[in-house]
């Protein structure tokens, strides 16, 4: 706790008397400052108790002095009677009283150095206090992050010390990862604006804000924000809680680096050990030992590309993993999970991904299963969807070829028909009716021969022949490709 005015009028040993200013005793008193000066406020900060004799105080000075110290914020006014002035100048008594500045009457047996000393005292036993809570602080923070669940424990032990809720969010902000007490999760809506503010800045970036009626302390966890700090009480936060929630913020980002790497060497072993199950290595054995397990045979290979963050989503997947088991790693650019059926729902249901599923293997078929999934991602990165690789067949042959490719290898098979809608259009009828001319006339409103003539003239501007079966197919696929960029 400061030392305030009322604490020092307090001390019997200085025998000090209050004469205005009842109402703000209460006010912190950050030092004490002795001046004779008709105007001592530009030499002042705020929170200092001056001390006078009024050696060049008039009367007519009282009220603009008073004024002059009440903008500057001081503590209070202490003024040594017996000296320049028996009794404190009545004037002065009501401007004090009119402002609210707490003014003391200072007896001449009492020099200022006396007061002086009691005010360097407590700030120094004040610091001394909060320097042994910061230390306190910082071990019990220490040994709950020594914990096997250091991260959560570490949380719930900042909460304890500053009588705060305290939420810990993911490095995008807007997951939770863990909070005490449990119900203080339904605030993350409230702040989530701010944490906005503080990711859109980069570094080292703390902040503070009111939220209703909670005052709330936030920081970054790390130069590249490995996560969120949200503090927050019902009362503002003194020096030294500050410092506490530094030191937990410090632990908090060795922790979640120690966390990251652990996990990265995790992703690693996984990756390797897809690639040896692909090549026929049986590796059940380390998997048990690293605690990993497959699913039972047969499974699906699922692989999920084309994600924005694939580090995010591996988090965000590993956090809500299933009770059935699982197996996820990376492989090139993408997620590729094992999965039973039982699981499989949770693997697909990831809006934004590319998601192939393959047929059921087993471990002899992993390398064919994955590339089923791969064929099926291919196909659904066209709407981010879901595609299994039994219903490939129902999706068509150009949902198998990359849209730019199939637009280039449209315009150069046609490219000698540029602008001849006609002819296009009776191309398009001719072969949906497999050359047969009556019914494709019928449908185009013309007579056969007209329609011959049309084809003929197709065939000298492309300058190949309609009769064979591979160019039919050709001009066929190229006129699909050629209605859908319509």
């Amino acid at each position: 706790m400061s030392l305030t005015v009322r604490d020092l009028v307090a001390d019997a040993a200085l025998g000090l008397t209050t004469r205005a200013g009842e109402q703000a005793l209460d006010r912190p008193i950050s030092w004490v400052h002795t001046s004779e000066l008709v105007d001592p406020a530009p030499f002042l900060e705020g929170g200092e108790l001056l001390l006078t004799t009024g050696l060049a105080l008039r009367a007519e000075n009282c009220e603009a002095l008073v004024r002059r110290l009440t903008e500057v914020g001081v503590a209070g006014l202490g003024f040594g009677v017996g000296l320049s002035h028996r009794e404190i100048p009545a004037e002065l008594v009501t401007a004090a009283e009119c402002a609210g500045l707490p003014l003391l009457a200072v007896p001449r047996p009492t020099p200022f150095i006396a007061i002086s000393k009691a005010v360097s005292r407590a700030i120094a036993a004040e610091e001394y206090a909060s320097l042994r809570r910061t230390s306190r602080a910082q071990h019990e923070l220490a040994q709950a992050a020594g914990t096997a669940n250091g991260v959560a424990a570490l949380v719930r032990k900042l909460s304890r010390l500053l009588d705060a809720w305290v939420l810990l969010l993911d490095a995008g902000g807007g997951r939770l990862l863990h909070s005490a007490p449990t119900a203080a999760a339904s605030r993350l809506p409230q702040i989530e604006p701010e944490v906005k503010k503080v990711r859109s800045k980069r570094g080292l970036v703390a902040a503070g804000f009111a939220c209703g009626d909670q005052e709330v302390s936030m920081q970054a966890l790390g130069g590249r924000a490995r996560g969120f700090l949200v503090v927050g009480r019902s009362g503002p936060f003194a020096t030294t809680d500050h410092h506490v929630i530094n030191s937990a913020a410090s632990l908090l980002t060795l922790a979640l680096e120690q966390v990251e790497a652990l996990a990265a060497a995790r992703r690693r072993l996984r990756a390797g050990f897809l690639t040896l199950m692909l090549h026929g290595e049986s590796v059940h054995d380390v998997l048990a030992y690293l605690h990993a397990e497959l699913p039972p045979e047969p499974f699906r290979v699922v692989v999920l590309a084309g994600a924005r963050d694939r580090d995010e989503l591996l988090s965000r997947l590993a956090a809500d993993q299933p009770s059935a088991p699982v197996y996820l790693a990376e492989h090139g650019d993408t997620i590729v999970g094992l999965v039973g059926d039982d699981a499989l729902d949770w693997l697909t249901g990831w809006p934004g991904v590319a998601i192939g599923v393959s047929e059921p293997c087993d471990i002899a078929g992993l390398a064919e299963g994955l590339r089923q999934a791969q064929q099926a991602a291919r196909a659904a990165k066209r709407n981010d969807t879901v595609v299994r690789f039994g219903d490939l067949a129902g999706y068509g042959l150009l949902n198998l070829v990359p849209g730019a490719d199939a637009q280039a290898f449209a315009e150069a098979v046609l490219a000698p028909l540029r602008g001849q809608d006609v002819l296009l259009e009776s191309l398009r009828t001719w072969l949906a009716n497999h050359g047969q001319w009556d019914p494709a006339a019928s449908r185009l409103g013309v007579h056969r021969h007209t329609l011959r003539n049309r084809v003929r003239k197709v065939e000298e501007l492309l300058g190949r022949s309609l009769d064979r079966p591979g160019v039919r197919a050709e001009l066929w696929l190229a006129l699909q490709v050629h209605g859908d960029a319509r």
